[in-house]
């Protein structure tokens, strides 16, 4: 269920595995066949009722995506490859929109030093990356 939020990225899904901490819990939502993770508190976990097979949402602000070109070796789980669909430029940050994760789109604010950089512009190969602490579970 996509909601009225602030946040630009919403990719729904269903929960294929809840990693239960002490404090925080690991949640895993596939998304047309690709795991998403979030790191969230147990007590969102529990109140929630986040269990496998419950449909979710993984919410992702804009300004929480990096992007990057070719393969990357990082500790952030969180990596969609996928093309550039639309730039929106401005005077010091701009707007990046890729297609990944079987049509979804994700969106990243990220500077326009950086996109000129990594020669972002419709039809360039990218990957969006994004830490599981940056992401949000909706039930």
């Amino acid at each position: 269920m996509k909601y009225a939020l602030s946040a630009r990225n919403q990719l729904e899904g269903t929960v294929t595995n809840v990693q239960k901490g002490a404090v925080n819990g690991i949640v895993t939502i596939d998304v047309n066949g690709t795991p998403v993770t979030a790191t969230i508190s147990m007590g969102s976990i529990e109140n929630l009722g986040i269990r496998p097979g419950v449909p979710a949402t993984a919410v992702i602000k804009a300004t929480e995506v990096m992007v990057g070109k070719g393969k990357l070796k990082l500790s952030a789980r969180n990596q969609f490859e996928g093309k550039v669909i639309s730039v929106e430029e401005g005077a010091v940050n701009g707007i990046v929109k890729l297609e990944v994760l079987g049509g979804n789109i994700m969106t990243a604010t990220i500077s326009m030093g950086a996109i000129r950089e990594l020669g972002l512009e419709p039809g360039t190969e990218a990957t969006a990356v994004v830490k599981a602490t940056s992401v949000m579970v909706g039930i």
